[in-house]
């Protein structure tokens, strides 16, 4: 596991209020980049509120690079339409391997990203530890 810095699993819990980009609505699904490595969610056929509970794994091998996380509109005959995006910092997450697993409540917030210019998150998002 040379080069390996640890392994993220994000778990994509859902959208709310997500924009039409169809007639009859959206079929977005999430795609999860981390230097090279890309990962998609299943696509959620009309929805504009849709409900994944998937839970991708990514490699970290450069702490330094964040994760990017986009949305997209599925479509059959077209180019998919971007629907949103946000940028999570990794390194602070990174720091959670130098902590006793012990001491960290299950459940407890690692770092929390409040909607910005720089994302199109609606609510504010948390990172939280699950043993």
């Amino acid at each position: 596991m040379d080069g390996i810095a640890g392994l993220l699993k994000v778990r994509v819990v859902r959208g709310i209020n997500l924009a039409y980009r169809d007639a009859r609505g959206s079929d977005p699904y999430v795609v999860l980049r981390l230097g090279k490595k890309k990962l998609k969610t299943s696509v959620k056929k009309r929805s504009v509120n849709p409900i994944w509970h998937e839970e991708l794994t990514l490699t970290v091998t450069n702490p330094s690079q964040p994760l990017k996380l986009e949305v997209f509109d599925k479509d059959t005959f077209s180019r998919d339409d971007p629907m949103g995006d946000a940028e999570i910092d990794v390194a602070p997450l990174m720091e959670v391997i130098h902590m006793n697993p012990d001491e960290i409540k299950n459940g407890a917030i690692i770092k929390s990203v409040r909607p910005s210019t720089r994302n199109c998150l609606a609510d504010e998002s948390h990172v939280c530890w699950r043993n």
